[in-house]
């Protein structure tokens, strides 16, 4: 067997490939997209990490290939649909830069507290001004940590050996796992009035998207300083430009951009301000570490033993594979959908398997429900293999259960997430084998196409309701491409699902709510 590796992976972690009897491993030049589709049909394994495009027209031409590995965490560079398809098994490294994103947002901090970036630049141009670098003290500050993953987790365990305080946000965590750690969780909003260092470890999501931004900085302490290790975008760049000028923000440290490369922005002409070119992975024990980690799961795929990190679906059975196919992609689809409705903190996600399906091997869906119900809010990669162990350790507790026949479908899912706020249901059903639809939420019917952007409005059964809300959305040029209402009584408790073609701006959101007899609005994007 052959692995081909490309990319400049760091050769010395690839030990395990090396050593394996019956596998050779090529290191391969730079190529484009037309260059590898002409070699790859020679390779089993692949091994790339950000800059070798794994599209679909190279996976069509690889009738051998087995597993592409990337290494390192993110795989946007990869179609992950089309290797499914194939049948090729992705695999990844997310834990080998968990230590150098870690050390470089406690650099970044420091980095902050006693301008040395800036202090540096001045004595090297000729100055010697102690009185232009004042600094502060770590210790007894409070950090605030927006996401306690792997990251999130690592920082705070570093921010207590300074002898901070660390107050964290994040609804995927128990209260006693946190405090476990030492952490004392809050909601979003305390740990922005709170801290007095705020740095964030989320993923890009569209719930994360700007998290801090003007609102956010309008809670802020007076002096508050910012760092960004995780993704561009969670901070809204233009929003602490105004923040920092102000005097809001004292200072603010990015090693990660809405746009990069980024060699131009304005908040480059700021002094408190401190930027590095994403560097948070950029060690060489990092890239050791996620060479080391993607060659052994590159071995373990060609052998055909336990891979640990596939970030997609895993091998089945032929027969139970078609038994359930269909119901994998709607289940992870309920899982973001329940994720983005439900509110508090999570402490339960139940799925329930009624008719057919009850019969088969039902664990790869439940697994499908939690991917979805966690990737949207997770800094980990959530993937089939890591999806109940990554729930697990945030302590939220998974119960699968199998029921009798139902009455109305021949085969039915409800997902129940609960949380310290209360419980959503939602069910779902395949229809002819291939459409999926929800069709319940909270106990009210409804037949809704679970793709595309929607919202969930619960409301009081009653008139001028469903109006004024069309034409809030129609002001801001959304189309509304389709709408279900369940309700159980006449002037009771209802739910609204509108279909529409684009996500609606939260202004607009603030505005539905305002209606009387609207309970809540939510955007859920699948």
């Amino acid at each position: 067997m052959k692995v081909l590796v490309m990319d400049g992976v760091a050769e010395s972690g690839l030990a395990a490939l090396k050593q394996e009897p019956g596998i050779e491993v090529v290191i391969g030049r730079k190529m484009n997209e037309d260059e590898l589709i002409e070699v790859i049909s020679e390779y089993d394994g692949l091994i790339v990490r950000s800059a070798t495009q794994v599209t679909a027209r190279v996976l069509e031409k690889a009738p051998k290939l087995k597993v592409v590995g990337r290494a390192g965490v993110g795989i946007d560079n990869i179609d992950i649909d089309a290797a499914t398809a194939k049948g090729v098994l992705v695999v990844n490294a997310p834990g080998g830069n968990t230590i150098a994103a870690a050390e470089h947002t406690v650099a970044m901090m420091l980095s902050l507290a006693r301008n040395i970036p800036q202090a540096s630049a001045s004595l090297r141009s000729g100055r010697w001004d102690k009185k232009a670098f004042m600094g502060a003290e770590l210790r007894n500050k409070v950090l605030g940590v927006i996401g306690l993953g792997r990251i999130g987790s690592a920082v705070a365990k570093r921010a207590q050996g300074l002898e901070m305080k660390v107050v964290a946000y994040d609804p995927y965590i128990t209260v006693e796992k946190a405090g476990a750690e030492g952490v004392v969780l809050q909601p979003l909003d305390q740990v922005f009035q709170q801290a007095d260092f705020i740095t964030a470890h989320l993923p890009l999501t569209r719930e994360s998207e700007h998290i801090i931004g003007e609102k956010a900085f309008s809670m802020m302490k007076e002096g508050v300083r910012i760092i960004n290790c995780a993704r561009g975008g969670i901070v809204d760049e233009q929003a602490l430009y105004n923040a920092m000028k102000s005097g809001k923000v004292a200072g603010a440290a990015l090693d990660v951009f809405e746009k990069e490369p980024n060699t131009e922005s304005p908040l480059f002409e700021l002094d408190s301000f401190i930027a590095t070119p994403h560097l948070g992975a950029s060690t060489r024990e990092a890239q050791f570490s996620v060479a080391f980690d993607v060659a052994g799961e590159v071995v373990a795929a060609l052998k055909g033993d336990l891979v640990k990190n596939t970030v997609n679906i895993p091998s089945l059975s032929p027969k139970t594979m078609a038994a359930v196919k269909p119901y994998i992609s709607l289940a992870e689809k309920m899982g973001k959908f329940a994720a983005q409705v439900i509110c508090g903190r999570i402490s339960e996600v139940e799925v329930t398997y009624s008719g057919d399906l009850a019969n088969q091997e039902i664990t790869p869906v439940t697994t499908a429900v939690l991917k979805g119900f966690l990737d949207l809010i997770l800094q980990d990669r959530v993937n089939f293999v890591n999806a109940s162990m990554l729930a697990r350790d945030r302590g939220i507790n998974v119960v699968q259960k199998q029921a009798g026949e139902d009455g109305d479908y021949a085969n039915l899912i409800t997902v129940k997430a609960a949380s310290d706020e209360g419980e959503i249901f939602v069910s779902g059903t395949i229809f002819g084998g291939v459409d999926a639809r929800i069709v319940s939420v909270d106990g009210y019917h409804v037949d809704a196409v679970p793709e595309g952007h929607m919202l969930y409005i619960p409301h009081i059964d009653k008139p001028k309701i469903i109006g004024p809300v069309g034409n809030l959305i129609g002001a801001h040029d959304i189309n509304i491409s389709g709408m279900q209402v369940g309700r159980k009584t006449i002037g009771g408790r209802a739910v609204m699902l509108l279909t529409v073609d684009n996500r609606v701006p939260r202004e607009t959101l603030d505005e539905i709510e305002k209606i009387d007899g609207v309970l809540g609005v939510k955007n859920v994007s699948i």
